[in-house]
C-alpha cells in the first residue's frame, strides 16, 4: 500500500469517527431531563410531565345568606343578606327597630354584632313581651301566675292580641295569622278544635297546654 493510499485511509477513518461524534451529541438527553410520553396540544405535539394532576374546579363559596327578622321592627319578614352580614344588618334591612320595640330588652337579648348563618331567625322584643310571658307563666300548683280576663291567666285563643299569641311557646308569625284568621270565621270550641281545623298541629298544642285556652 502506497503512503498515499494510507493518508486517504486515515482521513476517511477520522471523518467517520467525527460524525458519530456529531451524532452522539445530538441525539443523547440534556442533563436533567425527564423524558415523557408526548400528547397532543392544539396542533402539535408536548411532553407529558409524570405525575402531573390536572386540578379539579373547587366548589364555590355562597355569595348570600337569607335570613327571618320578626318581632318589633318596621318591616318583618325574609330578608336576603350578603355572606358575613351581622344581626344588625339583618334588622337594618327590615327597616329598622319598629315603634313598639323594648329596646332595653333588645339591649338585653340581641348581640348587634353577632355575625349571622344562613336559615337564622333574629327577633326584636316588643313593649309588654315580657310581662305577657311572666302571665303565660306557670306558677308552683301548675296554674299560670298571672291573669288574662277570666280564664285565670291562660291565654284565649279566641280573644288575645297576637303579640300574646306570638308570646306562646311554638307559636310563630304564620300560626299568629292562621289563628287570628280562623277565630274571625268561626271561634274556637277548644284547643283540640283548633287542631282538628289545621290551624295549629299536635306539638304545637303540647307546647301551650297550661298556658292557653280556647272556647
Amino acid at each position: 500500500m502506497s503512503r498515499s493510499d494510507r493518508i486517504v485511509i486515515a482521513a476517511g477513518g477520522g471523518a467517520l469517527v467525527l460524525a458519530i461524534a456529531a451524532a452522539w451529541v445530538l441525539l443523547a438527553p440534556v442533563e436533567g431531563e425527564v423524558a415523557g410520553p408526548l400528547t397532543a396540544a392544539g396542533d402539535g405535539l408536548s411532553l407529558a410531565t409524570p405525575g402531573s394532576v390536572t386540578p379539579s374546579p373547587s366548589a364555590p363559596l355562597a355569595t348570600t345568606i337569607v335570613v327571618d327578622v320578626q318581632g318589633a321592627v318596621a318591616a318583618p319578614g325574609v330578608r336576603e343578606l350578603p355572606a358575613g352580614s351581622r344581626v344588625a344588618d339583618a334588622i337594618n334591612a327590615a327597616g329598622g327597630y319598629g315603634t313598639d320595640a323594648d329596646l332595653v330588652a333588645a339591649a338585653t337579648a340581641i348581640n348587634l354584632a353577632q355575625p349571622l348563618s344562613d336559615g337564622e331567625q333574629i327577633r326584636v322584643p316588643r313593649v309588654g313581651d315580657a310581662q305577657v310571658a311572666a302571665d303565660a307563666t306557670p306558677g308552683p300548683d301548675g296554674s299560670a301566675a298571672g291573669t288574662q280576663g277570666g280564664d285565670g291567666g291562660l291565654v284565649n285563643l279566641n280573644t288575645a292580641t297576637p303579640e300574646e299569641l306570638e308570646a306562646l311557646p311554638g307559636i310563630g308569625p304564620v300560626t299568629v295569622q292562621k289563628i287570628v284568621a280562623a277565630r274571625q270565621e268561626q271561634p274556637f270550641a277548644s284547643l283540640d278544635d283548633a287542631v282538628q281545623r289545621g290551624v295549629i298541629n299536635r306539638g304545637q298544642l303540647e307546647d301551650i297546654q297550661g298556658l292557653a285556652t280556647a272556647g
